[in-house]
């Protein structure tokens, strides 16, 4: 067979730019690269030098999609290293901020990004046309989550109101029970999600994942809990990197993370609710078995519809925190005046999947080294074996259904690039 190369400039409906490339030879996948290309960004390094308190702002500005997941990971790991406990209704502040990011982000995703590729769409502007229901539906879904995050954080994009101990200004309870009746359609439409999401047509595969997320003893995690996977792990927060380690691809400006001592590993909504389940609430429990879904969902592809089952949940979620709330006395709790050197490390639950921040602090409070590990980082090798996987399925095909396939497969995973630079052009070789 001669070589072949198709060449794809840019991958389709991803945030951020990247490209793969997949050599064949003798009828064996020789070769599966995903190349992320996108400059790195230097976030690590600019971060020295200024003040912990400056943290949450700077990262924020990472991603556009998710900053809220920023912001939560950087005070978390600033409040450990620095001993400060945030509770109350504090703490019930920031899982409704990430209510909001999860319901926007998700919502973005299942309608706009991930559908037309069950639909047959080339994007949602020509979904549009023929679905307008559907669109609109995922656009006023995404409004009740950006409305959540310009309430609570200031703004929709990159939040201003979040800082190290709480926030800056804290809503009063008339404002948050003013975004009741939004957040009510909010978990109708939700609910309306489930059910398209899981009307659409899947192919059958299933893959052999290490789910690996955060589990809290009482709820579904965002903001805490420890990290677990199917395979018996079990390690606080401050313990990540003794389980998992970044190893440098020479194709990718972004760095891999893996298993210590090799092996990729699946992190973001599948690997939450295979581990979580039994943390949902009843309405999101109840769409999930109206939609199907056993308890692990090893399908790649419909993790469409355990996203959606996360927005059921995230309304919901909102709704009975907001009918809890009562404005706390003071909006954040109030940092040392003084410290020795520390360090602090966390990790929040990103729509994505699990985001690491770690701090080294100097005795007046300036960042002397940061190190931060987005979701798609974690997911780029495990993102790399669906590609051998299917490609090894579907040798038969001809190039440009092989290019649509292995597109579809890196969208089930809703890759953010930008984040993981610290596609897509695809490239395949036959020989």
């Amino acid at each position: 067979m001669p070589e072949r190369t198709i060449a794809v400039d840019y991958l389709a409906r991803v945030e951020g730019e990247g490209a793969l490339r997949v050599r064949i030879r003798n009828r064996r996948v020789d070769q599966v690269e995903l190349k992320i290309f996108e400059p790195p960004r230097f976030f690590e390094a600019f971060l020295r030098g200024r003040s912990y308190l400056e943290a949450p702002d700077i990262t924020a500005r990472i991603c556009g999609i998710c900053p809220v997941a920023y912001q939560m990971s950087a005070c978390h790991a600033m409040e450990r290293a620095l001993g400060m406990t945030v509770e109350g209704p504090l703490r019930d502040l920031r899982r409704l901020l990430y209510c909001g990011e999860w319901i926007e982000s998700h919502a973005l995703h299942i309608y706009l990004l991930h559908a037309p590729d069950f639909l047959g769409y080339p994007d949602a502007v020509r979904l549009a046309k023929d679905h307008p229901e559907a669109v609109k539906r995922g656009l006023e879904l995404k409004k009740a989550g950006n409305h959540l995050m310009q309430v609570l954080g200031g703004r929709e994009i990159h939040p201003v109101n979040v800082r190290v101990g709480g926030f800056y200004r804290t809503p009063s309870r008339a404002e948050l029970l003013a975004l009741r009746p939004g957040l009510e359609r909010a978990l109708t439409l939700a609910e309306e999600t489930v059910r398209f999401a899981s009307g659409l047509t899947f192919p059958e595969v299933e893959e052999e994942y290490e789910f690996v997320s955060l589990r809290s003893e009482h709820e579904y995690p965002m903001n805490e809990g420890e990290v677990v996977s199917n395979r018996g792990l079990r390690v606080p927060a401050s313990r990540y990197e003794e389980a998992f380690e970044e190893v440098q691809a020479a194709h990718s400006n972004a760095l891999q993370s893996i298993r210590r001592g090799g092996g990729s590993y699946l992190v973001g909504p599948l690997a939450r609710y295979a581990l979580n389940h039994d943390r949902l609430g009843p309405r999101a429990r109840s769409a999930a078995n109206e939609a199907g879904l056993s308890e692990t969902v090893r399908n790649p592809y419909r993790s469409i519809v355990v996203r959606a089952v996360e927005v059921v949940f995230a309304c919901e979620e909102a709704l009975r925190i907001i009918d809890g709330y009562q404005p706390p006395e003071r909006p954040y709790v109030e940092p040392p005046v003084s410290f020795h050197a520390t360090a602090g490390a966390a990790i929040t639950e990103a729509p994505r999947g699990m985001l690491y921040h770690w701090y080294r602090l100097s005795s007046d409070g300036l960042i002397e080294e940061a190190k931060i590990v987005a979701p798609t980082s974690q997911n780029q090798k495990r993102i790399e074996d669906d590609l051998r996987h299917l490609v090894e399925r579907s040798l038969d095909q001809d190039d440009s259904t092989l290019t649509d396939f292995c597109e579809r497969a890196i969208r089930n995973h809703d890759p953010c690039i930008s984040c993981a630079t610290h596609f897509l052009s695809l490239d395949l070789e036959r020989t």
